[in-house]
């Protein structure tokens, strides 16, 4: 199967990959509203047990979601690029947020927990938050580049490095590169085609949950060293997607809609309900049962729901749409910077007495447009926005400014 060419696009690809990390965004808006204190930085006077199962769904995809969408994107780089443009790409655009993103949110994300924890006894002081979180700057090395939400620009690195140091080594014999991509092609038709495929692709996922430490993916945000059955379930997303844009037209049956894929992903998701109430019954005596019926029942959900909605955008978003697009460029700067706002926001409404729903739409809408106001004045048409997006793209809101604002836009964007 030859690779497509190297501009061929699936546009509702750019919007998976927005919706993915803006779900993100939305899935940290709702940890201040669960009806028992998780450890986040705060905890709101109004709660819901709706935020506890909203938590459960959404986090049981969406960053598999995301790997998946990286690693056919990158195989599209790769392709495009060779090795050597690939790799450079890949520090620039990953290794640079990652780094200089870490020194600079971590002690805003550490303002947040100290503000957070004095709300929690009354009495919230700013300053003294943002003073004390810089101030952990002086404990480094201790906790170097742990302890932010950019985990997954580490694993993404990590991934990437893995599968670019795998194929060079199957390429050094010619042989043994031409019977694994054979080998990958096929088992990857084989499975876009097989009615058992998300049975089958169950089984190892299921195997690696087991291992984590509570029912569930893990957010391995503790330790540069990867948690191995965690970076084999985003790993093996991303090699599938990068083995999925040698075939791209697969997607069309992979993930394709129907209503008994949607019922079969609605009846996993009541198992991993009715199941996930068992996970602190630690005396049940069927509690291994449970524990095994609600971790198959999670692969079976987290693989539904990638599909699933890798289809619906294809079905409703197939088509370029310069609005998509303009989300898809801002999703990565809205989710690098969007964690110390959403904190922020969260310790200054929890005290408030508005109904939850009202609290958590006010604070996703709060947190996404400001971070695009921003993107669009300082960051779309300037240095940082090459190294996100790739290259230069022009402001919108200066692009619509007569004179000399349009004429400052226009010339910071190369011919």
């Amino acid at each position: 199967m030859q690779t497509p060419p190297a501009n061929y696009r699936l546009y509702h690809l750019d919007a998976v990959r927005a919706f993915a990390l803006i779900l993100g965004i939305v899935f940290h808006a709702s940890l201040s509203f669960t009806p028992i204190f998780i450890g986040w930085a705060v905890m709101d006077v109004s709660t819901s047990s709706f935020i506890s199962v909203f938590m459960l769904i959404s986090h049981s995809f969406r960053m598999e979601l995301f790997f998946l969408i990286a690693g056919f994107f990158s195989h599209m780089t790769f392709h495009k690029g060779g090795f050597s443009s690939f790799a450079q790409s890949r520090i620039v655009r990953i290794g640079i947020p990652f780094v200089i993103g870490w020194f600079i949110l971590r002690p805003l994300l550490v303002s947040g927990w100290v503000m957070g924890a004095a709300s929690l006894q009354g009495d919230v002081n700013i300053l003294e938050g943002f003073k004390y979180g810089f101030q952990t700057l002086n404990t480094l090395p201790a906790g170097i580049l742990v302890g932010t939400h950019l985990w997954f620009l580490y694993y993404l690195l990590v991934i990437t490095a893995a599968t670019l140091a795998i194929r060079s080594f199957i390429e050094l014999i010619p042989t043994a590169y031409g019977y694994a991509t054979t080998l990958t092609d096929g088992v990857t038709r084989w499975l876009a085609h097989s009615k058992l495929a998300l049975l089958l692709l169950s089984a190892p996922i299921a195997c690696g949950l087991w291992f984590m430490s509570h029912w569930g993916m893990d957010t391995p945000d503790k330790s540069l060293l990867p948690h191995l059955p965690t970076f084999a379930i985003y790993g093996g997303f991303f090699a599938f997607g990068w083995t999925l844009h040698r075939q791209a037209e697969l997607l069309d049956s992979l993930c394709r809609f129907s209503w008994v894929r949607a019922f079969n992903c609605l009846g996993s998701i009541a198992t991993i309900i009715a199941f996930s109430e068992f996970e602190r019954e630690y005396t049940h005596e069927f509690y291994t049962l449970f524990h095994v019926g609600f971790i198959y029942a999670y692969a079976y959900t987290m693989l539904s729901l990638v599909f699933l909605s890798i289809g619906l955008f294809k079905k409703f978003c197939h088509r370029p749409n310069s609005v998509v697009r303009y989300i898809a460029d801002a999703s990565y700067w809205l989710y690098l910077v969007h964690l110390p706002i959403v904190v922020w926001l969260q310790v200054a409404f929890a005290e408030l007495p508005y109904h939850w729903s009202i609290k958590l739409t006010a604070i996703s809408l709060i947190t996404i447009g400001g971070s695009l106001f921003i993107y669009d004045l300082l960051i779309r048409p300037t240095f940082v926005g090459k190294i996100l997006n790739g290259r230069r793209k022009p402001s919108y809101l200066l692009g619509r400014v007569p004179g000399k604002l349009t004429r400052i836009n226009s010339s910071r964007i190369p011919s």
